[in-house]
């Protein structure tokens, strides 16, 4: 009965989508929503703090870490854009760019910098020289993840030890407030309109996970804009099977 009641609980409203380009997500502050599965990740990044104070991690050091679309990279943008910091993604260390991000960082305006998805860089060498500056000019470094950065699969010794020392924060899977939130803020984002009797299937079949959540609204709202039939039962169980989530 308890389970019952959640799933009856979990999708309320919504709305539909018939833009005819690409979906960017917003990663504004206003947007994130604070809830207990990310207060550990905004205590240790002081998200709450109006005054900026050098934090006290081990080398200035933090990595926040969790499963996709749990909101790091948000969480990130958020502090980065706060603290002013530099933000690099993982698909811009390369070997090629060693030289570049080394000239970035010898500007003394550069305090903090923040590199996203830093478990897909596939360019140790670069990862491992942006660390050993960081260090050198004490810039405050945060590194975003799927998982801590110790068990990250590296081939050099001496990055290994540098990020098995590197105090490492989880986001949690989202509760099942924040997942209907999340929900609700994809669809009315994309502008779709979902009928009650679909809702239904829809919160019956769909996990409570917030990967499962946005895979199944972007594949919902590309499959919609292609087909331009309407949104239909036999639709939404198409997607289901396709993600393999039923």
């Amino acid at each position: 009965m308890q389970e019952k009641n959640k799933q009856n609980c979990f999708f309320n409203t919504s709305r539909q989508l018939a833009l005819p380009f690409t979906y960017k997500p917003r990663f504004i502050s206003s947007d994130f929503i604070n809830s207990p599965s990310n207060f550990a990740a905004r205590t240790w990044l002081r998200i709450s703090k109006t005054t900026y104070n050098v934090p006290d991690w081990p080398d200035r050091r933090l990595a926040i870490w969790g499963d996709s679309g749990t909101g790091k990279t948000h969480l990130l943008q958020i502090w980065a854009e706060r603290e002013q910091a530099l933000y690099i993604p993982a698909s811009a260390l390369q070997q090629t760019s060693s030289v570049y991000w080394s000239e970035k960082l010898q500007n003394k305006e550069i305090k903090a910098i923040v590199i996203d998805d830093a478990d897909l860089v596939t360019d140790f060498h670069s990862l491992l020289h942006i660390l050993n500056m960081t260090k050198e000019l004490r810039i405050v470094t945060v590194l975003g993840g799927r998982s801590p950065p110790a068990r990250w699969e590296v081939e050099l010794p001496d990055l290994a030890s540098r990020l098995r020392s590197i105090i490492a924060i989880k986001i949690e899977q989202p509760e099942e407030e924040l997942l209907r939130l999340l929900f609700l803020r994809l669809v009315a984002d994309r502008q779709l309109v979902i009928p009650t009797s679909i809702m239904d299937i829809i919160q019956l079949r769909l996990p409570r996970t917030a990967f499962a959540v946005r895979q199944f609204i972007e594949r919902l709202d590309e499959i919609t804009l292609v087909e331009q039939g309407g949104m239909t039962r036999n639709l939404v169980m198409k997607i289901l099977d396709e993600l393999s989530i039923l």
